[in-house]
């Protein structure tokens, strides 16, 4: 077997943001149920002595990588944009909640897909690459990346 397979494994997560800025609702404070995929790909392993023979990539590893990059990081957390308009109700929310995340970027679906492809991508191990995010901020909504092979 040499033909690359390509393996996805779902996470959830619970999150609030705000849009700083936006013409709509989405400027309050609010939060989502977010589901994530992470699709990786890889040759799977052909070594029968292998205990992860037959794997592209044991499931388990990229649970581990996913839930410390992502998962753990950003589940019951708030983020916000860090900036200028911003910095007064960062202090103020720091003072009283630790998972804050004040991001260098407007917190959407999209850059948040973005962000967190980023991070997973430069955990993978050797022969593995990132395929494909997608993340959905609710039940029809949802943001797609995938890098430039």
């Amino acid at each position: 077997m040499s033909n690359e397979i390509r393996i996805t494994k779902e996470f959830s997560f619970e999150a609030a943001h705000t849009l700083t800025g936006y013409d709509g609702a989405c400027n309050e404070i609010h939060g989502h149920s977010y589901r994530l995929f992470v699709t990786v790909a890889g040759v799977p392993e052909s070594d029968e002595k292998n205990p992860k023979f037959g794997m592209t990539m044991d499931f388990g590893v990229l649970k581990s990588i996913v839930r410390e990059e992502v998962v753990d990081r950003y589940d019951h957390s708030f983020m916000i944009r860090n900036c200028p308009e911003n910095k007064e109700l960062i202090e103020v929310l720091g003072r009283y909640f630790s998972r804050i995340h004040a991001v260098d970027y407007q917190p959407t679906c999209e850059n948040m897909v973005q962000h967190f492809a980023a991070d997973i991508a430069a955990r993978l191990p050797e022969g593995i690459r990132l395929v494909g995010v997608r993340l959905h901020e609710t039940a029809t909504s949802y943001a797609e990346y995938f890098p430039q092979q």
